[in-house]
C-alpha cells in the first residue's frame, strides 16, 4: 500500500514557517509560501542495518543501507558534485524523515545557472511529472522530471548504486539506485522557486536534493576525456600518477576536474599539482600545488566529482601539461579514459606530486584514469566533440597528439575570425549512440562506455561553457546491427536536448568502412541512410560531411587508400588532419 502523508507534513512546516497566515494569502492566495526541501521532507528512505523497520522508502518497507551509503562516502550532510551540480545529501541518520514524495509542493531554491539539478529516484516504477521553475522577475518555465525507479531502473545514467536493500524480512543482496537528474532553465534568470510535479499517480517520485547548476562563468574548458569505463587498475597504494594532457586554449589561471564515475567506494586524494611538461615524466620549472576546498587532497564520494581550487597558473596553449595526484591507496580499480594515445607516469611509493625530476616515476600507462577535465581562467568558451574511436584518436600516432580535435584546436588559435573556442574531446572507442557497452556499474573490461545518450548530460551538457557540441558517431551502431531509424531517433534525441540548453548542434555524416569486417553491405546501406537523414534534415544547425571528406571517389563505401590506418575503419594521421581541416569554423559558432 502506498501511503501519501504530505498534506499533513505541509502544514505542519508551514506553521513552523514564521510568516502570518494573512501576509502568505495576501501574496500568494492559492499556493503555499516555498519552503526549503528538507522542511517538507515527509518518507523515510535509509535504516540502519539492525533496524531497517525504522525506514519505509518504497511502502513495502524496503529502505536503503545506512551502511552501504557510508561505505559510498555519501554520509549525512556531504556536499556532492556530481555532473557540474553540488547538492547535499539529507543531513538526517536513518530512520529519520530525508525525502519529499513529490506532490507540487512550492520549493523554495535560489540561483542562476543552465539547469537545475534533482537528486531523485521513484519508488514503485519509474515515475514522471511536470513542473513550474519560478523566476524572481516574475516569470516561470515548465519542466518534465523523471525519476528511474530505485531497483530497476538503468545503471548506466544512476548517480551511484549501493549493493543491498534492506526489508523487514531481512537484507537483500539487490542493487539500489539513485539518480541525478537535470532540467533546463532559463539562462540568465535567477530561479525563486520551483514547484515539484504532482503526484505521478501509480508510482512515487522521490526528492533528496535540489540545487541550480551555476553557470561556469569565468572558465574555459581546455582538455577532457570521458569516462570509458570501471577497470582493474594497479593495483596502487602510496602512488603518485602524472597524467600528460594536450591542452587546446590557454589561459592565466588553471583548475582540474577529477571523476569517481561508476564508482562503489570513494577514493582518495593525497594531493595534486601542475606543471609544464619538459619531456617525459619531467617538469618544465617546479609543479605547483593544487588545493581543494583549502585542503591539500580530497576525498570523492562514489559516482562524485572534485574540482580543484583556482590556481594563478600561466597555461600555455597547443602544449602538454603534467597533472599529478597522489594516491594514498590502496586503490585496485578506478574509472578511466582507456585510449589516452599518449604516454603517462606512476612512481615508486610516495607523495612525489610535488616533484620537477622525472626520477620517480619508473613505469607508464596509457589510460588516464580519474582525471577528466582541465580548465583556464577566462576564454570564450568550448566546442565539445562527441564521438568513437575516430575522434579519441584511435591508430593516430601515439604522444603526437595528431587526434582530429588536436589539429582543430590548431586551426582555432590560429586564426582571428571566429572565437578561439577551447575544444574538449569526448570521445570513447567502441562508443554508439544508442547502445551501451560499459553497462554502467561494476568492474568491467570493457571500456567502450555507455552510449551518447547515457552520457550526454555527463560529457557535453555539464562539461565547461560549452557552447557547441559536434556529433560524429554512429558506425559502431550500424557495424552492431542497429537500424538506421534507431540510429536517427537518438540522433534527433541529442539535438533536441543540447538545443534545449542553449547549445548548438552540429553532426558530421558517418565515415566510410567498406573492408573492415563488421561494415558488411547492409551495415553501410544503414550508413547510408543516416547520412541521407543529416544531409537533408534540419534538426541540427549544420551538418560537417566527413563521409565526402574520407571516401574513395571511386569507391564511396571505402575510404580513400592515403587515408586509411589500415583497418579500413579508422583513419591514419592524414585521414585525421582531413577531417579537422574541412571544418568551416564559422559552422562552431553559436
Amino acid at each position: 500500500m502506498r501511503r501519501r502523508i504530505w498534506g499533513a507534513a505541509a502544514v505542519l512546516a508551514l506553521l513552523a514557517g514564521a510568516v502570518p497566515v494573512a501576509s502568505a494569502q495576501a501574496t500568494a492566495p492559492h499556493r503555499p509560501v516555498p519552503l526549503p526541501l528538507e522542511r517538507l521532507f515527509d518518507n523515510r528512505a535509509v535504516s540502519d542495518d539492525a533496524r531497517p523497520a525504522d525506514a519505509d522508502f518504497d511502502g513495502a518497507g524496503g529502505s536503503l543501507s545506512a551502511r552501504d551509503l557510508t561505505s559510498a562516502g555519501w554520509t549525512p550532510g556531504r556536499s556532492l558534485a556530481v555532473d557540474g551540480a553540488r547538492l547535499t545529501w539529507p543531513r538526517t541518520g536513518p530512520g529519520a524523515r530525508d525525502n519529499v514524495r513529490a506532490d507540487g509542493q512550492p520549493v523554495r531554491v535560489r540561483g542562476r545557472g543552465d539547469a537545475l539539478a534533482f537528486l531523485v529516484a521513484g519508488t514503485g516504477g519509474e515515475a514522471s511529472g511536470t513542473g513550474t521553475v519560478r523566476y524572481r522577475d516574475g516569470s516561470r518555465t515548465g519542466y518534465r522530471l523523471t525519476a528511474p525507479d530505485w531497483r530497476s531502473g538503468p545503471l548506466a545514467t544512476k548517480a551511484v548504486a549501493l549493493p543491498h536493500i534492506n526489508t523487514p524480512g531481512g537484507q537483500l543482496a539487490e542493487k539500489a539506485r539513485l539518480y541525478v537528474v537535470t532540467v533546463p532553465v532559463a539562462r540568465g534568470r535567477e530561479v525563486a522557486s520551483v514547484d515539484l510535479p504532482r503526484d505521478p499517480g501509480a508510482a512515487d517520485l522521490h526528492v533528496f536534493a535540489l540545487s541550480v547548476r551555476a553557470g561556469t562563468k569565468g572558465w574555459t574548458g581546455t582538455w577532457s576525456a570521458s569516462t570509458a569505463g570501471y577497470t582493474a587498475v594497479g593495483p596502487w597504494t602510496d602512488r603518485t600518477v602524472r597524467l600528460v594532457v594536450h591542452t587546446s586554449t590557454g589561459g592565466p589561471r588553471v583548475r582540474i576536474r577529477l571523476d569517481n564515475t561508476f564508482a562503489a567506494a570513494p577514493v582518495r586524494i593525497g594531493g595534486a599539482t601542475v606543471a609544464v611538461q619538459e619531456s617525459g615524466a619531467g617538469a618544465r620549472g617546479e609543479p605547483r600545488r593544487l588545493s581543494f576546498r583549502g585542503s591539500r587532497g580530497t576525498e570523492i564520494p562514489a559516482g562524485a566529482q572534485a574540482f580543484s581550487d583556482p590556481l594563478d597558473f600561466d597555461v600555455p596553449a597547443d602544449a602538454n601539461l603534467l597533472v599529478s595526484f597522489h594516491l594514498p591507496g590502496p586503490v585496485a580499480t578506478a574509472p578511466v579514459h582507456s585510449q589516452a594515445v599518449q604516454r603517462s607516469y606512476v612512481s615508486g611509493p610516495g607523495d612525489h606530486a610535488a616533484d620537477g625530476s622525472p626520477a620517480a616515476y619508473t613505469s607508464t600507462i596509457t589510460t588516464w584514469p580519474l582525471l577528466t577535465g582541465v580548465d583556464v581562467g577566462g576564454g570564450p568558451g568550448s566546442v565539445v566533440l562527441l564521438g568513437d574511436s575516430i575522434t579519441d584518436g584511435a591508430k593516430s600516432t601515439q604522444d603526437a597528439n595528431r587526434r582530429w580535435p588536436n589539429i582543430l584546436a590548431t586551426r582555432l588559435l590560429n586564426q582571428t575570425d571566429v572565437p578561439r573556442y577551447g575544444v574538449l574531446n569526448q570521445g570513447i572507442s567502441a562508443n554508439r549512440v544508442v547502445a551501451d557497452r560499459y553497462p554502467g556499474d561494476g568492474v568491467s573490461t570493457d571500456t567502450g562506455g555507455v552510449s551518447a545518450l547515457h552520457r550526454l548530460d555527463r560529457d557535453v551538457l555539464a562539461q565547461t561553457s560549452a557552447r557547441t557540441v559536434v556529433v560524429f558517431e554512429g558506425v559502431n551502431d550500424v557495424r552492431w546491427g542497429t537500424s538506421a531509424d534507431q540510429v536517427i531517433a537518438g540522433l534527433q534525441e541529442i539535438a533536441d536536448r543540447a538545443h534545449a540548453r542553449g547549445l548548438r548542434a552540429v553532426a558530421a555524416t558517418i565515415a566510410p568502412c567498406e573492408g573492415e569486417s563488421l561494415c558488411t553491405a547492409a551495415a553501410n546501406r544503414q550508413r547510408e541512410a543516416v547520412n541521407a537523414y543529416l544531409r537533408g534534415g534540419d534538426d541540427f544547425d549544420a551538418v560537417l560531411d566527413f563521409d565526402a571528406v574520407l571516401r574513395d571517389p571511386a569507391h564511396p563505401a571505402r575510404m580513400l587508400p592515403a587515408y586509411d590506418s589500415g583497418d579500413h575503419l579508422h583513419p591514419g594521421d592524414a585521414g585525421l588532419a582531413a577531417l579537422a581541416e574541412s571544418v568551416d569554423l564559422r559552422t562552431l559558432v553559436p
